[in-house]
């Protein structure tokens, strides 16, 4: 699928997601009644589409292929790696009927410990920032141990947190 914008992929993401909810996933018990389908921030990232995509039962980073992607010829299930100036992260490729193929990167599954979509909400976006905040260290100072996808999602980003 060649995608125009973020806001066309937002509307693709929650509808093929609302659907799979009313079927795939009805009565299943790590549904969270509280949550529902929200695509987030989809912008322009190293040539592909990144955001986050928010269901009553998973939290997922997605990348979606862009018009040279060089990933989207794997098979389902294979990994790739994306590196952000927060850290690496390794990316599983799905394909969904009315998606094609996608990258996703979990972040919570199941998705008990969000009381209400504004809680979620609010994690996808600080996610979203701070990917993208956070600067590497430079070649001068020590390399800066790597940190954990639940660092990110805690708030623990300076380097005494990483200390030994």
């Amino acid at each position: 699928m060649q995608w125009r914008d973020g806001k066309q992929i937002e509307i693709a993401l929650e509808h093929a997601f609302n659907d799979i909810l009313a079927s795939r996933m009805r009565d299943v018990p790590v549904v969270n009644p509280a949550l529902s389908v929200r695509a987030i921030g989809f912008e322009r990232f190293g040539g592909d589409w990144l955001g986050v995509l928010i269901t009553p039962w998973f939290m997922n980073l997605l990348l979606l292929p862009g018009p040279e992607c060089s990933w989207i010829e794997f098979p389902p299930g294979s990994k790739i790696e994306r590196a952000f100036p927060y850290g690496s992260f390794e990316f599983t490729l799905a394909d969904e009927a009315r998606l094609g193929v996608y990258a996703l990167s979990s972040l919570f599954s199941p998705m008990f410990e969000f009381r209400d979509q504004d809680a979620a909400v609010a994690t996808a976006e600080a996610v979203l920032r701070h990917l993208f905040e956070l600067d590497r260290p430079t070649t001068t100072t020590p390399p800066r141990p790597s940190i954990s996808r639940r660092d990110l999602l805690r708030g623990s980003f300076s380097d005494k947190d990483h200390q030994t």
